[in-house]
């Protein structure tokens, strides 16, 4: 039997949880909102944790909270305390082997046209479960594998990282667009640099699909001429529609989210092949739902793209 007590004098797990939620929202009042308290009550909380600990947390400056050394390394633990927690539940249900429980996504920006109709199909395998998804261009999704708080992160270019567990499910072919009337739109064997010496229209810093793009140009000495960087698929696709330049999206964006307007070249060494990947982290268990859907995206690879598409 454990001979330390610290965990009997350093406050409690909702005290922990209480401050991790201060620190990350950056106020009491967020903080109370979140948690359905009184403002009142989750300063009585902090106030008793701080006593416990023998060391002030945090402090006002300009009606800013500003957080203590000792209040940070409380929030490093208190995440750590929290997340064995998360994981002793993870493996729990699997003993338990129940069909119910949550299963959390985060998935880049393009994967959002295709995973909706992917989780239908799965839901309707497995119905009490709850499923959810955010959504992020590459580098938040690769900043939130650090976070680990979801079951699956679903990229087109995942990160190198040796606790990532990768999944090639599905083919991501990025295809060159241009607007109906535009005078490649009806050309054969369209080189790549007269393709690029059109007004190109990009992603953002951070957007898988623009490091796919850049990655497959600098390989070939093309420069394209950058006109506009924009940040939603959507977007690009409207303003391709409406003659501002051409573009490079995932079939994928074309397919589930529309192709009226535009037109897909014929151009040399394109379309760009990739793949989806859904990753996730080795040192996370696995629930009874993230298991079914390992195994069900798994079978995807085994699936006809038309049949998604």
């Amino acid at each position: 039997m454990p001979t330390n007590r610290a965990h009997a004098r350093i406050g409690t797990v909702r005290q922990l949880e209480i401050l991790l939620c201060v620190y990350e929202l950056g106020n009491i009042s967020a903080a109370a909102r979140a948690l359905h308290l009184t403002q009142p009550s989750v300063s009585m909380q902090l106030a008793k944790l701080s006593e416990a600990v023998g060391l002030p947390l945090y402090y006002s400056v300009a009606r800013q909270l500003r957080f203590t050394q000792a209040g940070r390394t409380l929030v490093e633990s208190a995440r750590e305390i929290l997340k064995s927690y998360e994981y002793l539940e993870l493996k729990l249900a699997k003993l338990r082997g129940l069909d119910i429980g949550s299963l959390q996504l985060a998935v880049v920006t393009t994967a959002k046209y295709f995973i909706p109709h992917l989780i239908g199909e799965f839901y309707e395998r497995h119905p009490h479960l709850d499923i959810h998804f955010r959504v992020g261009n590459r580098q938040q999704i690769v900043d939130y594998t650090g976070e680990d708080d979801d079951d699956f992160y679903v990229f087109s270019h995942p990160p190198k990282n040796q606790d990532l567990e990768l999944v090639e499910f599905l083919p991501n072919r990025l295809l060159a667009i241009a607007p109906e009337k535009h005078p490649l739109a009806t050309r054969k064997n369209i080189s790549l640099q007269e393709f690029a010496d059109c007004p190109f229209l990009r992603r953002e810093e951070g957007s898988g699909t623009r490091h796919a793009i850049e990655h497959f140009l600098q390989k070939r000495h093309v420069d394209p001429k950058i006109r506009m960087t924009i940040e939603s698929n959507e977007a690009i696709k409207h303003a391709v529609m409406s003659g501002l330049g051409v573009s490079i999206l995932s079939e994928h964006t074309l397919a589930f989210g529309g192709r009226s307007g535009l037109s897909i070249l014929d151009v040399d060494e394109l379309p760009i092949v990739t793949h989806w990947y859904l990753a996730r982290r080795k040192s996370r268990p696995l629930s009874p739902a993230a298991q079914k859907f390992l195994e069900y995206a798994r079978n995807l690879e085994k699936v006809p793209l038309g049949k998604l598409l």
